[in-house]
């Protein structure tokens, strides 16, 4: 029978455990590093008389590696991760095992494609949801949910009753909210018991043009903000709502910025996003036609249901030189200490940033490449940009960039850096911002990048006419792909 001796302590406080029937010698200490409620830190008062689990010894000697160290060892290669998350649960150390084999904090400079995720069937995702905390990911194909753990293994999958879901995003841990372009209502799934568990319609008897109302996007985080769902429905005669329901009861709460007509000014909002800490609600839509790109952005305010800022592009601000150079996507980075809207403008391909502090009706300012050699020009139609852990990640169709400030102590870094241009306050310190192309040709050569989203330290990428979703960390082994089957 093979002995493993793991002690490095006095032998009174060496414990023997025969996993499989394997022999390994630890300590009580290290045993109970595991939390008070594991498996493992009742059995560290064993002493030296063996306590037999049927268990594998070869993962069980990974979990003790990761007990006296915190980190993985080289040999958890050799077994898939679900493999060793089902032990961890096993022995109640799945948190420790999820701290060892968290990724590296998502740099954005540094990331690069380390998995693809493939649905089994109908696998073009047309829309996906990421895990703020964890990383896991779920996504809508074909009228289906698939949902997939932090270990981005397959965890399941849900047939719903719509044809094509084209929102999502998670209400609870296990409860996903969805809507269709085509199919009226918000819906509630069960994830993890594959049901429907409710639906919220917005009506009005008052108004017999309020019926058969879609649903164009969906907000729903988390945290101390998440006490209400917000979506915005769109009904066959353009009238249009964003409508609060509540978490508790799954009712329509109240309406926000009832509109009507096909004006751009008051079409339905086709991003929604909570400004967590202020309370604020950020709609925003965007048109494309045969002259170019129009749209609004607005800041609500859901407790008082009125506007606090807005802005219409193309025809608002001071900027003539700017003028019919409207954006093509935009995003908001709500964390402190510096919350801002970021925009990428569909001619120019520009980068404008608003402070979030400093709102006005001309609050832009636009990051600027210092090197003539490195400035796109490809501009920024069909952009996509999304903000993350302090990071603008921007999709072009020649690839994706990632702009990240840089701290304002470090002259020699902002010496070099991409600036935001001078405006008005020439002589106000502005912020400075680092460019970088992280999308290498053989992965721009996949297709343009349709959607973004992080979750824990990833970015998830989908693309157009691509099946499956792209998972990006900053990573080692950057460069690898490995796929994940259902």
């Amino acid at each position: 029978m093979e002995s493993h001796d793991t002690s490095t302590t006095q032998p009174d406080d060496r414990v023997e455990l025969n996993v499989g029937g394997v022999i390994f010698q630890t300590t009580a200490s290290t045993l109970r590093s595991g939390g008070p409620d594991s498996l493992l830190a009742v059995l560290s008062g064993a002493g030296r008389r063996p306590i037999f689990i049927d268990r594998d010894p070869e993962i069980f000697s990974v979990l003790l590696f990761i007990l006296r160290t915190g980190s993985l060892p080289s040999t958890a290669r050799r077994f898939p991760m679900r493999e060793l998350a089902e032990e961890g649960l096993y022995y109640g150390i799945e948190p420790l095992l999820r701290a060892a084999a968290a990724p590296r904090p998502l740099i954005g400079f540094d990331a690069a494609p380390v998995a693809d995720i493939r649905p089994a069937a109908d696998g073009v995702a047309t829309a996906f949801s990421a895990g703020a905390e964890d990383g896991s990911l779920w996504i809508a194909h074909g009228g289906q949910i698939s949902s997939y753990d932090w270990t981005l293994s397959h965890a399941g999958t849900v047939r719903t009753h719509l044809d094509d879901i084209t929102s999502l995003r998670r209400a609870w841990q296990d409860v996903a909210v969805v809507g269709s372009a085509e199919s009226p209502g918000l819906h509630l799934y069960d994830t993890a018991r594959g049901r429907h568990i409710g639906a919220v319609h917005w009506t009005d008897a008052s108004d017999p043009r309020v019926y058969k109302a879609t649903v164009s996007a969906i907000a729903a985080d988390p945290g101390s903000d998440g006490d209400t769902i917000y979506a915005a429905f769109e009904c066959p005669h353009r009238e249009n709502c964003i409508l609060a329901v509540d978490r508790a009861t799954l009712r329509p709460s109240g309406e926000i910025g009832r509109l009507s007509g096909s004006s751009i000014k008051s079409t339905v909002a086709t991003k929604l996003v909570t400004v967590r800490g202020r309370g604020l609600l950020f709609a925003s839509a965007v048109s494309a036609g045969a002259f170019g790109y129009s749209g609004y952005m607005r800041l609500w305010d859901p407790r008082t249901r009125e506007a606090v800022w807005e802005t219409t592009e193309p025809g608002s601000g001071r900027s003539s030189t700017r003028f019919g150079d409207s954006f093509a996507d935009a995003d908001v980075d709500w964390e402190e200490p510096s919350p801002a809207i970021y925009k990428v403008c569909w001619k120019s391909g520009d980068v404008g940033v608003a402070d979030l502090r400093m709102l006005g009706d001309d609050p832009w300012v636009y990051l600027e490449e210092r090197s003539a050699g490195l400035r796109s020009d490809s501009g920024g139609e069909g952009g996509i940009l999304h903000c993350y852990k302090k990071q603008v990640f921007v999709s072009r169709t020649e690839g994706l960039e990632v702009w990240s400030p840089i701290d304002e102590r470090d002259e020699e870094e902002r010496a070099a850096a991409v600036v935001v241009a001078a405006g008005a306050e020439e002589e106000q310190r502005k912020p400075a911002f680092r460019r970088n192309f992280v999308d290498r040709v053989e992965h721009a050569a996949r297709g343009v990048i349709r959607r973004m989203e992080g979750g824990g330290d990833r970015l998830f990428v989908s693309r157009e006419g691509a099946e499956g979703v792209e998972v990006w960390e900053s990573s080692d082994s950057v460069g690898t792909i490995a796929v994940t089957p259902d």
